[in-house]
């Protein structure tokens, strides 16, 4: 009920906003959108040395959202920004992405910006890391499938979230290709701030990037450093991925090399796709996954995928999932 009350009040919302841009001066140039998408799988899923479970799953491809984002022209070049994005569970209609989850948890921030100065953001912004992330491998930003996501953000490796709040972050204009963002998230009094540092070089078929970043807010949060390479090239209809990264653990006294290596390729109307991934710490099991899929795009909104992911953690079990899904945008 919380999602479909948001929903009817963001419509307003968008409603009236449609009405105040239309009354305003030629001179001021405003948008409001609302957006979204929805990814839904059957299949059966199974992490190392657990059980198997089948089911319909919300968010594998791709974590369902919705936003609200608007715009205004300043004049002399200068806009004014927000941006208000929600997680939400489609198999249930929960929101957030699990319970308790904070309800614009994609994103809450405004922010101005300029084409020659680039753009300052204040408010819960996503991580450099994470960006990073998902741009040099095979599945983008799927935590149900991409072997890079699970490894960086939910195996116990880099701590924080993918989205920090109490933030300000930095974005850059390009220059011949290469841009740079720069960002830190407040400690108020909950242990230390976090902070992070990027680069990204997009020229002709190569793609280049760096992250770091340090995490020491919350008081129940380990203090975490991290530092990603990754890289793309497209090679005709083929696209390789490459990945290395580094994450050190304060409180535990370990550490992690995180390496990948993947591609996509161009067939018919999608891409198949593979992706592999391996965990090697400094003590502990050693994580190797690979993911094998097909994406069918039946249309630029709405695609369906099947994917095969093997999941390895020594001294466990292997984890196998298989699934097939829809993922439609709006």
């Amino acid at each position: 009920m919380r999602v479909q009350s948001l929903a009817v009040a963001a419509r307003a919302a968008l409603a009236a906003g449609a009405c105040l841009v239309a009354a305003l001066p030629a001179s001021a140039q405003s948008s409001l959108s609302m957006y979204g998408l929805v990814d839904m799988s059957v299949g059966s899923f199974k992490n190392p040395g657990a059980d198997a479970t089948k089911g319909v799953v919300s968010g594998n491809m791709t974590t369902s959202y919705f936003g609200l984002k608007g715009s205004e022209d300043l004049g002399g070049g200068l806009t004014a920004s927000f941006a208000i994005e929600s997680f939400m569970r489609s198999d249930t209609g929960a929101a957030g992405r699990f319970n308790g989850d904070t309800f614009w948890a994609r994103s809450s921030w405004v922010g101005l910006s300029t084409p020659s100065l680039g753009a300052l953001n204040i408010g819960r912004n996503t991580t450099s890391l994470f960006v990073n992330t998902l741009l040099f491998n095979a599945f983008g930003d799927s935590f149900g499938f991409s072997p890079s996501i699970r490894h960086t953000f939910t195996s116990g490796t880099v701590t924080g979230d993918t989205g920090w709040s109490d933030s300000i972050k930095y974005s850059s204009p390009k220059f011949g290709g290469l841009s740079f963002t720069a960002h830190v998230a407040a400690g108020e009094a909950n242990g230390g701030k976090n902070g992070g540092l990027s680069a990204l070089y997009f020229g002709g078929p190569l793609a280049l990037g760096f992250a770091w970043q340090s995490v020491s807010k919350g008081d129940t949060v380990d203090n975490t450093k991290a530092w990603q390479l990754g890289g793309s090239y497209a090679l005709g209809d083929a696209k390789l991925f490459a990945q290395y990264g580094n994450v050190d653990n304060d409180a535990t006294g370990n550490g992690y090399d995180i390496t990948g290596l993947g591609t996509s390729v161009k067939f018919g109307a999608g891409s198949l796709l593979a992706q592999w991934g391996r965990i090697s710490p400094d003590t502990g099991a050693k994580r190797t996954t690979f993911s094998l899929g097909y994406d069918y795009f039946v249309s630029k909104r709405t695609d369906l995928y099947a994917v095969y992911m093997s999941d390895k953690l020594s001294g466990l079990s292997s984890g196998t999932s298989y699934a097939v899904g829809i993922r439609h945008r709006f």
